[in-house]
């Protein structure tokens, strides 16, 4: 099922948001039938709570939606969502209720909790429906909702159908839609056009590695996005354990995210040049794999000693980001599924980031909470730069020690971005366990809080 609105019929249900300490007023106003009915089935305005009132023909009159209380709310999000999944199926419109500063982000809740990944079996749809409430921006919702679609696919497929050459495909088919330009660069013309370590990270897979560069938009500010497109990361020579190794069909989430937001900016019609950088790989051993102790030299010209072959993100990400840089846009963002030290210092809900812009930080942090979007700002803590520098090369791409993980990756990329205004995303990209809107598989994050930033960001 599309994850859109319905228009408004006949049969239409409205649907009053209630909150804990609003529900005596509402029900005062109501008829001693209603009174009574919301009282025989406990209905207490609490979160996830549903409750449909039938007519005098016995069919839908109304529904009732918990909204809970402040405390409630803040330890969680999309709330509409945690409770429509009881609601008969029809179409239901939002009467009354819902405040304004969160109808958007209900709206798109209540779409995205429609979402069901049904590749490969057939899912339960979501039986209630919501008509597109009338003060809010139907169709930007649905890009967005749309955008969030696309990320969430792309990582739940699994390597076997989502190798370099299906990423690159998925990218194809969105620059059609969109009328976006797009060039492949592949295999071995990696090294002719000087891509080194795209080639060397991904030249002991089957599947040839590849650098996709798409662009859109002839007016407005430069905006480049990169994301990490590690189709499955077996970790390489220094190969992972099995446990470890489950989850690496979402190690290309940092290119799922990117296009999701690339789709969102495209279909909402943001005034800016676009253009999207994917570095799609599959980390492979063979007998030609890449080897601990290696040097390998960089587009920059950077070398980098390799001290483990599964930190092979940032070295595909880096030849992407000179190749971006190169172009001096107005600004670079870089999403990747990079370290593992992430999810340590923040756990999987909140998408860690770094910048040292104020401003970019600050339209970030608003978009994020508005958009119900999380963001956590980590620093580019300068003193830790001696960490990635290992003396027999220019940079080391697996400090030893374990300190501080997530920051001497996001230090390792910073290096070879030098023109332009340069901000870092490492996400975790997988919902592990189901929530309202979000069941447990692939998700973008930070990917709604930039589309509504990126403005604010790039026309200071």
């Amino acid at each position: 099922m599309p994850c859109t609105f319905v228009p408004k019929t006949a049969n239409t249900v409205p649907l009053h948001v209630l909150s804990e300490d609003a529900l005596n007023g509402w029900s005062a106003d109501q008829t001693t039938a209603v009174q009574n009915w919301i009282e025989a089935n406990g209905f207490t305005g609490g979160l996830g709570q549903s409750l449909v009132i039938s007519d005098a023909d016995g069919k839908p009159g109304m529904a009732l939606v918990g909204y809970g209380n402040p405390k409630a709310r803040a330890r969680g999000r999309f709330h509409l969502a945690g409770a429509v999944t009881a609601l008969p199926e029809g179409s239901y419109e939002i009467a009354s209720g819902l405040p304004e500063d969160a109808a958007e982000a209900e709206a798109l809740g209540w779409l995205l909790a429609g979402y069901a990944f049904d590749r490969y079996r057939a899912q339960s749809p979501l039986r209630a429906r919501l008509v597109a409430p009338e003060h809010l921006d139907a169709t930007r919702i649905e890009a967005i909702a749309a955008g969030e679609v696309l990320t969430r696919n792309l990582i739940n497929t699994p390597a076997s159908d989502m190798g370099p050459p299906d990423l690159a495909d998925s990218a194809l088919a969105l620059a059609k839609q969109h009328g976006a330009e797009i060039d492949i660069i592949v295999g071995e013309d990696l090294l002719t056009q000087n891509f080194p370590m795209i080639h060397a990270v991904g030249r002991a897979a089957d599947r040839a590695p590849r650098l996709i560069d798409m662009r859109w938009g002839k007016s407005g500010p430069k905006l480049t996005l990169v994301g990490k497109g590690v189709c499955f990361d077996t970790g390489g020579l220094n190969l992972k354990p099995g446990a470890s190794m489950g989850l690496m069909k979402k190690d290309m989430g940092g290119a799922a995210a990117v296009l999701g937001l690339a789709h969102m900016i495209m279909a909402t019609g943001l005034d800016l040049q676009l253009r999207v950088l994917i570095p799609a790989v599959e980390n492979s051993v063979s007998g030609n794999a890449f080897r601990p102790q290696d040097i390998l030299t960089s587009r920059k010209g950077l070398t980098v000693e390799i001290n483990n072959t599964d930190a092979e993100g940032r070295l595909v990400l880096a030849d992407a980001l000179a190749y971006a840089d190169e172009d001096a846009p107005d600004q670079i963002i870089s999403m990747a599924t990079l370290t593992g030290a992430a999810r340590v210092a923040v756990g999987p809900d909140l998408a860690p980031y770094f910048s040292d812009d104020p401003a970019f930080v600050s339209a970030l942090e608003a978009a994020a909470a508005a958009t119900a979007d999380p963001v956590w700002r980590m620093p580019f803590h300068d003193p830790y730069e001696s960490m990635i520098e290992p003396g027999i090369a220019d940079l080391d791409n697996a400090p030893k020690g374990g300190f501080a993980g997530c920051i001497t990756a996001a230090l390792f990329l910073r290096r070879f971005v030098t023109e332009s205004p340069y901000a870092h995303f490492d996400i975790y990209g997988w919902q592990p366990v189901a929530a309202p809107a979000r069941p447990k598989g692939g998700a973008g994050q930070a990917t709604r809080a930039l589309h509504a930033a990126l403005m604010p960001m790039l026309t200071r």
